[in-house]
């Protein structure tokens, strides 16, 4: 099982897991909270307690993608609740990344459509997707490495820019109080996710952990209800990817998150997700939550391996 948040005592910098400690438990503390499932102490017991009916903020259906004759997605259909942290695990190849594509628009299915907070796209307009309330990362970091991170995390607000260069260049009003109120949001997430010793550095001079969290801050500058990671943990350290995890849990309660996740750290699916779908040629073959998953068969010879329930091999 992958560490949670409470293994960061070993780390080198003990201010910065502490600080995270707080974070988390503060965020834990907040009301109005939308985590799937909420703990409820009831005779003395504590149970899991189902929220009220929600429209799903994502729901595809019957997704089919075909490039010439290879089949990439054969009739996917999967909802997202509001709120809910939502893995999508599989082999290479297993069409995850094709999926992530169709929810941005990127690629236009053949069939089926997307639904964004019960509106229906087809597809889905690449160009709107900031209006539309999403927001996503890249598997290969896509920073401006010339720019401050600062500035990088400031450019992720430019879809809500009204004023024209010219207003930009000659300093009106408006355009003013649209850098202002850029500067306000990119400082405090700065400070959420404990940037500030690198703010003012170019970006492709940080540490690659630190890119990330560069990164995941500008996603979510714009505001956004949806956030579409793509393999967020790819090529960090055990270290980095706590870090990483924790922020990616903090953020989720802290804005009222919800949360796409394609990763193929096992470890960081089975700890941060509400519920995982799981692909196998392009085919949906398991969905559930992580405990259903890890004891599915299907799931187990297409992907996991070893039953966690026979891990040191016995009878194989």
């Amino acid at each position: 099982m992958f560490p949670t948040v409470h293994a960061f005592a070993g780390f080198p910098h003990h201010s910065l897991a502490a600080e995270l400690l707080e974070l988390e438990a503060e965020s834990l503390r907040a009301p109005g909270s939308l985590r799937d499932r909420l703990l409820r102490a009831e005779d003395g017991r504590t149970k899991s307690v189902e929220p009220a009916a929600h429209a799903p903020a994502l729901e595809l259906v019957n997704i089919g993608l075909s490039f010439g004759g290879v089949v990439a997605l054969d009739g996917v259909d999967l909802k997202v609740a509001p709120g809910e942290i939502r893995a999508i695990i599989g082999p290479n190849g297993a069409g995850k990344s094709s999926l992530i594509n169709v929810l941005c628009g990127v690629y236009r299915p053949q069939r089926g459509h997307v639904a964004i907070g019960g509106q229906v796209h087809r597809p889905v307009p690449t160009q709107k997707l900031a209006a539309l309330g999403i927001a996503r990362t890249f598997q290969n970091l896509a920073l401006f490495k010339g720019l401050s991170a600062l500035d990088n995390i400031t450019a992720g607000r430019s879809y809500s820019t009204r004023s024209s260069f010219l207003a930009q260049i000659a300093g009106l009003p408006q355009a003013r109080r649209e850098r202002a109120a850029a500067l306000e949001r990119a400082q405090e997430l700065i400070a959420f996710f404990h940037l500030d010793a690198y703010a003012d550095r170019p970006a492709g001079t940080l540490p690659y952990g630190v890119q990330k969290r560069v990164e995941l801050a500008r996603a979510l500058a714009a505001g956004p209800r949806i956030l579409l990671l793509d393999e967020p943990m790819a090529g960090m350290t055990a270290t980095e990817k706590n870090e990483l995890a924790s922020f990616v849990r903090a953020a989720h309660r802290r804005f009222g998150l919800t949360v796409v996740l394609i990763e193929h750290d096992i470890g960081v699916v089975m700890e941060l997700s509400d519920r995982i779908a799981v692909l196998d040629y392009g085919r949906k073959i398991a969905d559930g939550t992580p405990s259903e998953i890890a004891a599915d068969q299907k799931v187990i010879d297409a992907y996991l391996g070893v039953a966690p329930e026979n891990q040191d091999g016995e009878g194989i």
